[in-house]
């Protein structure tokens, strides 16, 4: 099996929160997670573009948004029928949409766990 990779934002407390789940249900270890805000961290694309949108390598096609999120889902057993329902182009239309709403959202989201949310791992 092609090990999945995606790249996510780890300096992000939203996105630290959602790839520590993907973490746990990721039992079989089908996928390499990247952190891109580590410097020095090897990136297949400009590091301000894999920052802007959810990334990931599945079987060598780099994808970006909502395919991403469902290449990500497909490799998760629990969470593969909703990345095997995304092949249809309708659904996946319609994650992309929402997945672009959530981007005009995510500063403002971003803001409020800053600062009511502890980052993974922070002490209090």
């Amino acid at each position: 099996m092609t090990q999945l990779q995606v790249w996510y934002d780890g300096a992000c407390p939203l996105c630290q929160r959602e790839i520590a789940l993907m973490r746990r249900l990721d039992r079989h270890g089908a996928i390499a997670f990247v952190d891109v805000a580590i410097p020095g961290v090897a990136c297949p694309l400009d590091r301000a573009t894999l920052l802007e949108r959810f990334h990931a390598r599945e079987g060598g096609q780099m994808l970006s948004g909502a395919a991403a999120f469902a290449a990500m889902w497909r490799a998760i057993p629990l969470l593969r029928p909703l990345g095997l329902a995304a092949r249809s182009r309708w659904v996946l239309w319609l994650l992309e949409r929402s997945y672009r709403g959530f981007l005009r959202l995510r500063p403002a989201l971003q803001r409020l766990a800053r600062r009511y949310i502890l980052p993974t791992g922070a002490p209090r």
